[in-house]
């Protein structure tokens, strides 16, 4: 007996450069639920422009400047599908973009899609761990990317106070000994040559 999955599911976290557009194709069958989630980990303003196209090249989302968002739609045509990323409007500054991919619903749990009858508590039991544990799963990528971002501007707030302080601390020294130097010429003995004519 040969049992396939009409699910697929991509997660991938990827470095967009500044001025690049970055796609990614996926094929899908008419009617298959899809779901396209992205979030910008780190770099600039924390945005980028997102565009999924059908395989006519329709456009069926469009995000501008988005630092995250979720789509999901049921295809209305078999095709390959395009999620294209861009950067384009950054002149300097380089994402990385993590994004999830979802094809399709997850099968449903093993022994429990060829009941008749109704389920029993165990069984009801066990689906609602699965889904809860599913649920679970989601949330730690969310907090795991959250955590990035936050270790991210701690680590770009700490080198930025850091040569601050470095300039800061050079130029009070520099006033220091430059004012050392101005009142020892006060108190320095000026001779003064005179010559005889």
């Amino acid at each position: 007996m040969c049992l396939v999955s009409d699910v697929l599911s991509v997660e991938l976290t990827f470095e967009l450069p500044d001025n690049a557009k970055q796609c990614f194709h996926e094929d899908i069958r008419q009617g298959v639920k899809s779901t396209v989630e992205f979030q910008v980990v780190t770099g600039g303003h924390y945005d980028v422009d997102m565009i999924l196209q059908g395989p006519r090249g329709d456009v069926l989302y469009q995000g501008v400047k988005k630092q995250f968002d979720t789509f999901t739609w049921t295809p209305s045509a078999t095709g390959t599908y395009t999620v294209c990323f861009s950067n384009e409007f950054s002149t300097f500054s380089h994402k990385l973009v993590y994004f999830d991919f979802q094809v399709g619903e997850e099968p449903a749990l093993p022994g429990t899609q060829e009941h008749m009858t109704a389920m029993t508590k165990m069984e009801q039991s066990s689906a609602n761990i699965h889904e809860s544990l599913n649920t679970m799963i989601d949330a730690q990528t969310h907090y795991r990317l959250n955590e990035a971002k936050g270790r991210k501007r701690a680590e770009d707030l700490n080198n930025r106070v850091l040569w601050w302080s470095l300039i800061e601390t050079s130029v009070v020294l520099l006033i220091g000994v430059s004012q050392v130097m101005v009142l020892k010429n006060f108190f320095t003995d000026k001779k003064i040559s005179v010559s005889n004519t």
